[in-house]
Order: C-alpha cells, then sequence, then structure tokens
C-alpha cells in the first residue's frame, strides 16, 4: 500500500534510495474455454485495442532444487520458448498489493539455465549461493496465447487470453484464463477493466499462479490455508495510510483462502476464509465511527452475505474433525459417537457444495474486484466532508488509540453484572470482544510491547472460555439437524445424548472460572494509553 512521506528537517542528511526490483502488476482472471472465446471477440476489448493482436506458442519449463528451495522462499524460476527466442524470468512474491511480484527477465541466447545472467545480488539469497548444475526441470507449462495492448482509463493495459496445460509427468492441469498486466498507469484500472470484463462473460478471480498450479501438480499438493498476517503499519502512518493497511491485510488473507477453499483443502482452509471476512466485518465496524464512507457500505454487506453461506461448512468441520474426537479422546471413546460423524458428512457435504457454488457466483467475482479496486483507490475518501478528511490526516497512533479505548468501552458494558448476565447477553459480549481483539491485533504494531501482549493474551482466554457455551448450543442445532424430525436409530440417539451431556458438564466447568477470567480482564490497564 502507499505510504505518506514522512518530512526530513533541512539539516538531516538525506539517504540513499533504495533500488526498486522490477515489478509485474498483473490480475487473473479464469474463464471457461466458452468464455474465453467470447471475450476475444467482444466489442469492449475491440474498442480499446492499440492493435489487432498477435498468437504466440509459449512453452516453458520450471525449475528448482530437489527440495524445493525457491519455491519455499516465494520464488519461481522458469525458461520460456517462444519460437527461437529464449527468455529466463525469476519471480519473487512480496508484500503489499496482491497484483505485483518482483520480476527479473534476461534472454537467453541458446534456452540453457544460466543464473549468471541475473543480477543475483539484488535478488539475494537462496538463489545467490545456487548454481544452475542445482537445478533440475520440475514442470512444464504449454500455452497458445493471444495478446493485445488496450487502452483503458487513462492505463495501458496488456491482456492475455491464455489456454493449454499445465504438465508434470503424466499428470496434467487446463489452462484457461485472462491475464491483465499493467504497463502503464494506476493498478485500480486491472480491477474496474475486470469488472466491465464480467459484463461480457462469466469470469472468476484467479488467486494462484501457474506456478503455484505446478508445483501442486507436481508434488500433489494442495493449496494451504493462510493465517492473518500482522498489519503493516509504523507509527510514520496518518490514520489514511492505516485504513488501506488494515484493509488490504484482510483482503489478501481473503484472496489467500479462496483456493484452498475450492480445492477443499481441509476444515482451516474454510475457518481461515470465514475470520478474514469476520475481520473485515470488524474493521468496517470501526472505521465507521471514523469516517462514515458510503463506499464501505456495500463491501460490508457482501462480506456478510459470504461469511453467512460459510457457517454451515464450518460447523460441520468442527463438529467431525474436533467436537465428537475431542469428546471421545476425553473418555466416552465406547459411547459409540462414530455413528454421529457417519450421519453428519452428508450435511458436511451439503453445505461444500453450497460455499463451491457461492465462490462461482458472478456476484462474489464482482464483490472480490471491487473490493481491491476500493482499496487501490482508498474509495473511502470519496464524498467526505472536511472534518472527516482532517480525521483521515492524523497520526494513526491517535486514531488507533480512539478506536481502541471506544471498542474496549463497548466491551465492558456489555459485561457490567457479569455474573448475573443471561445466556443472550454473554452471546453479545463474546462477539463484543472478538470485534475487540481483531481491533487489537491490527493495531498491535503501533503499540508493541509487553503491556500489550498481556492484554491480548488475557482478552483471547476470556473469549475462548465463553465460547465454550456458543459450542455447546451451535452443536445441539447440529444433533438436531441429524435427527431431522424422525424417528431415528437408538445408537444415534445415544450418542447424541452422550455428546449433550458430555458439553453440558464442559459448560459448567469452565463457568466457575469465567468471573474470575472477567475480572482479570476488567482489571488489565489498557495498553495505549
Amino acid at each position: 500500500m502507499p505510504r505518506d512521506e514522512v518530512a526530513q528537517s533541512d539539516d538531516a542528511a538525506p539517504s540513499a534510495p533504495q533500488k526498486q526490483p522490477p515489478r509485474e502488476i498483473e490480475l487473473k482472471l479464469a474463464a471457461s474455454p466458452a468464455a474465453l472465446e467470447t471475450l476475444r471477440g467482444a466489442e469492449l476489448i475491440a474498442r480499446h485495442a492499440r492493435n489487432q493482436g498477435v498468437t504466440r506458442r509459449l512453452d516453458a519449463v520450471y525449475y528448482d532444487t530437489p527440495d524445493r528451495l525457491l519455491d519455499r522462499n516465494g520464488l519461481s524460476l522458469r525458461v520460456r520458448r517462444s519460437g527461437k527466442r529464449h527468455v529466463q524470468t525469476l519471480k519473487r512474491s512480496g508484500s503489499g498489493s496482491p497484483l505485483a511480484r518482483d520480476e527479473w527477465e534476461v534472454a537467453l541466447p541458446d534456452g540453457t539455465l544460466d543464473l549468471t545472467l541475473l543480477p543475483l545480488a539484488e535478488i539475494g539469497e537462496p538463489l545467490a549461493s545456487l548454481s544452475a548444475g542445482q537445478l533440475a526441470p520440475v514442470f512444464a507449462t504449454r500455452i497458445r496465447r493471444r495478446v493485445r495492448r488496450l487502452d483503458y482509463a487513462g492505463a495501458l493495459i496488456e491482456i492475455a487470453f491464455d489456454d493449454g496445460t499445465i504438465e508434470a509427468g503424466e499428470n496434467s492441469l487446463p489452462v484457461s484464463e485472462v491475464e491483465l498486466e499493467l504497463k502503464e498507469g494506476e493498478a485500480a484500472v486491472l480491477y474496474e477493466f475486470g469488472l466491465a470484463l464480467l459484463e461480457v462473460a462469466p469470469l472468476r478471480l484467479e488467486t494462484q499462479s501457474k506456478s503455484a498450479r505446478g508445483y501442486g501438480l507436481a508434488f500433489s499438493r494442495l493449496p494451504r490455508a493462510v493465517k492473518a498476517k500482522p498489519v503493516e503499519i509504523t507509527e510514520q502512518d496518518n490514520a489514511d495510510a492505516a485504513i488501506a493497511a488494515i484493509l488490504g491485510n484482510t483482503y489478501k488473507q481473503l484472496l489467500g483462502n479462496l483456493a484452498p477453499v475450492a480445492a477443499r483443502s481441509g476444515p482451516e482452509a474454510v475457518h481461515q476464509l470465514r475470520v478474514s471476512l469476520r475481520r473485515l466485518r470488524s474493521a468496517l465496524a470501526i472505521f465507521k465511527r471514523e469516517v462514515a464512507s458510503p463506499a464501505l457500505v456495500p463491501i460490508g454487506q457482501e462480506a456478510k452475505r459470504l461469511g453467512h453461506v460459510l457457517g454451515p461448512a464450518r460447523n460441520w468441520d468442527v463438529f467431525i474433525t474436533q467436537t465428537v474426537p475431542d469428546i471421545e479422546a476425553g473418555g466416552l471413546d465406547d459411547a459409540g459417537l462414530s455413528v454421529l460423524r457417519t450421519a453428519a458428512e452428508p450435511h458436511q457435504a451439503k453445505s461444500y457444495a453450497a460455499v463451491e457454488e457461492r465462490l462461482a457466483d458472478a456476484r462474489t467475482s464482482r464483490f472480490l474486484l471491487s473490493f481491491g479496486a476500493l482499496i487501490e483507490r482508498r474509495g473511502w475518501r470519496s464524498g467526505l466532508a472536511s472534518e472527516t478528511m482532517a480525521v483521515l490526516a492524523e497520526p494513526a497512533t491517535d486514531f488507533s488509540g480512539r478506536v481502541l479505548a471506544r471498542t474496549h468501552r463497548k466491551a465492558l458494558k456489555r459485561g457490567r453484572g457479569f455474573g448475573s448476565l443471561h445466556p443472550e447477553a454473554r452471546h453479545e459480549l463474546r462477539l463484543a470482544l472478538k470485534k475487540l481483539r481483531y481491533t487489537t491485533e491490527f493495531f498491535l504494531p503501533l503499540h508493541d510491547g509487553g503491556q500489550a501482549r498481556k492484554y491480548l493474551a488475557r482478552l483471547s482466554r476470556l473469549q475462548d472460555a465463553l465460547g465454550l457455551a456458543n459450542d455447546a448450543a451451535t452443536t445441539q442445532h447440529l444433533l438436531a439437524d441429524l435427527r431431522g424430525g424422525k424417528a431415528i436409530g437408538s445408537e444415534l440417539q445415544f450418542a447424541a445424548g452422550a455428546v449433550h451431556g458430555w458439553q453440558c458438564r464442559q459448560t459448567i466447568e469452565a463457568g466457575r472460572g469465567l468471573k474470575k477470567r472477567w475480572r482479570r480482564f476488567e482489571a488489565t490497564t489498557p495498553f495505549w494509553t
């Protein structure tokens, strides 16, 4: 995300500018072969095209060490042949915009891998210590590409229509996608042009590079769930930069978990995708008081809509992979709980099918592209009053302190009379604490230290303890679904009763220490003061 510059004093020695590596800024959109054909002849593209385009055959081989050293360090290395021309390309994933990667390209005289032609000192380790002899082919791509250059909204875009295959040994994957590469102009235009293409043909945001898909194919590896990383904000940032960094952070986690969920990589993928949406909604809620921007409203609505369909899938995942196994391991392994897992699996499959349908929906693609464009444009600034613009200009530390204090007060208010709170009120308190936890994590880089970590630890333990009662209530809803209002076998009835009794006992035991946890958190000194 772009940063506001910090003014230097007149007598400060100017620092030597750091050389920025060459960057590729690119948006990928998956398309069916029929959609690809429709787009090739679309009037939208012809209207903005500079040329008629050219078609090339691109054959590439990707290299790595036997232990995948490059891949493990976010690097991909290939030699691509187009006609008689060979090009060696190294790409490196980085922070900032999800569209951007560092990219170094050099021509090869005969197609033989030659690392010495790359600026190894600039690229650094681990490549700098490798020789070409330590690398071997991992997989290959065979692509038929039609390329055109477009002038659109003040930007120069190279649009490529790719169809072909990724090949690793005897295994292969089809490739059918559109690549939009920014040659000149603002990155937001790529998202905006992607939205325009959605009106022509059905498309889906492709979050995996060909390299990532190739490694997955070569090593039978499913894409892994992505946890949230710390937000990249500093004390030198203003509130506007902090908002951009926080929204960008939630967006990257959201994008990072789309492929793992689509590939059914496991329960953690659905969980982290849901977490990313909850973090986003929490961020929008805390910003609303400070920056009541109309542009943020539809983003929140679509995040809620997508999160809603993920709920059942997450609940069935937890029931099958955590609730039942934990109870069995706790001493009820002879209660025949396996019958519950068997009965739950069709419900789990149905919930996953609903998730996949929603992710493939054009509305979801529109949400993802619109959110990306909003971050790049800092769209929350649009239509704001002058006093609100002043809020955006204030230091991020002042902004975070005010937001944290307000969110903390709301949580304390929810917890008044904690010992006599009824279940619904405790549920509302748990949600308030979850929002406070996300808010704390957003701004933690501005308040590093033991006091902040102590506050977050106490908050997390309290939230987890309150969550036991919510987990038990969710389980009861799932057991009711398994019964389905019909007569059920005695084995399932017995197992359901055993789970209910076990969770009731757990909730009672956890409740004995809840008041103490609440008082400990209530007495914790806010670290932002």
